[in-house]
């Protein structure tokens, strides 16, 4: 893959996986017009998503802006577990939607943020925190030899 098709690869993922995460807007809205319900198919209170819609947004915000490496590694992370729960939170309670949409829609755009996190460029890579010298190599070598 070339420098150029990995980087239109890159950015078509990231801003597909950062407007699907600003969905978190609608779910503030649903918050303000309702604060006291509970979602009746998944059994969490309103309050829980209030809170995953405003770090869906700024997870799509972190992923967007350039620098911080460490918020995006976070930020991605984040994502991908909130997908997979809601997969699995739909799953468990028998919430499939239509043609198994409430299942299947969270592991694509999962599928999504993994794309996304494997295309990044090196200027959004955190990099080795542990560097490893030949010298670490060459003495484990001696080891071995004894």
């Amino acid at each position: 893959m070339t420098m150029k098709t990995k980087s239109i690869a890159y950015w078509t993922t990231t801003v597909l996986l950062a407007f699907f995460m600003c969905g978190g807007v609608a779910q503030i809205m649903q918050f303000r017009a309702h604060p006291h319900g509970v979602v009746p198919e998944l059994g969490y209170p309103m309050y829980f998503f209030l809170i995953l819609g405003v770090w869906k947004v700024l997870g799509a915000i972190a992923i967007l802006v350039p620098g911080f490496p460490r918020l995006k590694e976070w930020a991605y992370a984040g994502i991908f577990f909130d997908l997979t729960g809601a997969a699995v939170s739909c799953a468990a309670v028998g919430g499939y939607g239509a043609y198994g949409f409430h299942v299947i829609a969270p592991l694509l755009i999962a599928g999504l943020a993994v794309a996304s996190w494997g295309l990044r460029p090196e200027s959004r890579k955190i990099g080795v925190l542990i560097p490893v010298t030949n010298g670490g190599a060459g003495r484990a070598q001696e080891r071995r030899s004894e």
